[in-house]
């Protein structure tokens, strides 16, 4: 693929991360968020600008406005959304006087720790115009959450937002409730009590997963993966990403920023690939960045080899980044150096 612009189709869904600063240090986080982030909050002047660029633009869920699903309407997340409970509450009234559909937060649930407080605080986010909440379960939070409060955010979600409480995943809620699941679990003790789920639920192979869960992949080395465009990934218009320093991020791809969100009219114009090379590659061929990464810095396959394509690419990226700012779209470039 030999182009000059990449053009992409306007978000029809889309996930505001208000910081990548979070509770939690999760091996799966596809965004290497953890407490040790710098907090960076999205500015309410921010998010103003940004969700007055989303709202006509963001599709509802198929059930309707008012209600939510996975990959449909307005999600606010991180990092963990509710470090900062004020700003999430203005982020949602701020969303639903844009007019925008089938509002949501996803958390953790680090938070609820009593039944009463935990109302209250689902209550005030339901008056300002909160249609719904994704409850995170899965091993990884396990080891930091106690699942009794997973439980509590479960149970009461269900009193004030009925059908539009989400669980992701619900295989890991169902398992966890079966095996009297009190407390945190290591992984090493999830995996001898109950591992074998992990082969039914969805666990992507990218982020941070890439490092610490390496050992539960196959690995391959780098010209297996060579012949592969990531070009769907970074032009995918559902469930993209705009973090709190206006990066836009398709894919899931983490670290790479495809425009400034503050313009997203200038999709319509194409992204210059001039202007960001490590999209050129990643778009042509990965094996264009793997040579790029030879040639200009120095980059050495692993000798573990690879779990993934994407593996492959935030391996060369972070290599990268740490080592120069010349490439805008390597943002934002702290999220590189939280990976392991």
């Amino acid at each position: 693929m030999n182009v000059d612009r990449l053009y992409l189709q306007d978000p029809v869904s889309a996930g505001v991360i208000l910081s990548y600063k979070c509770s939690s240090t999760c091996d799966h986080c596809m965004y290497a968020c953890a407490p040790s982030w710098r907090a960076d909050w999205f500015s309410e002047e921010g998010l103003e600008l940004v969700l007055r660029k989303l709202a006509p633009k963001i599709q509802a869920s198929p059930y309707g406005p008012d209600s939510v699903s996975i990959n449909h309407g307005l999600h606010f997340t991180g990092g963990e959304p509710f470090l900062n409970f004020e700003l999430l509450v203005s982020a949602v009234k701020l969303a639903r006087g844009f007019g925008i559909p089938s509002i949501f937060v996803e958390t953790n649930c680090f938070w609820c720790v009593e039944d009463s407080d935990a109302a209250k605080k689902l209550m005030r986010l339901k008056d300002a115009g909160l249609n719904g909440i994704l409850i995170s379960v899965n091993p990884f939070i396990l080891e930091q959450v106690p699942f009794e409060r997973t439980e509590r955010a479960v149970r009461v979600s269900r009193d004030i937002f009925g059908e539009n409480a989400m669980i992701y995943q619900e295989l890991y809620y169902r398992q966890f409730r079966g095996l009297g699941i009190r407390g945190t679990l290591t992984l090493d003790q999830y995996l001898e009590r109950g591992g074998s789920a992990l082969r039914y639920a969805e666990l992507l192979p990218m982020g941070r997963a890439c490092y610490r869960l390496e050992h539960l992949f196959a690995k391959h080395p780098a010209e297996d993966f060579f012949g592969e465009s990531c070009a769907s990934e970074l032009t995918r218009n559902w469930h993209v990403h705009v973090d709190n320093y206006f990066n836009y991020v398709t894919g899931y791809c983490g670290g790479i920023s495809m425009c400034d969100a503050r313009d997203l009219d200038a999709l319509h114009q194409g992204v210059d690939l001039d202007e960001r090379p490590i999209v050129r590659a990643l778009v042509k061929d990965i094996e264009d960045l793997y040579a790029l990464a030879v040639r200009e810095f120095d980059y050495r396959e692993r000798e573990r080899g690879y779990i993934s394509k994407c593996h492959l690419c935030i391996d060369i990226r972070r290599h990268i980044a740490q080592r120069t700012d010349r490439f805008k779209e390597l943002q934002p470039r702290e999220l590189y150096y939280h990976l392991e």
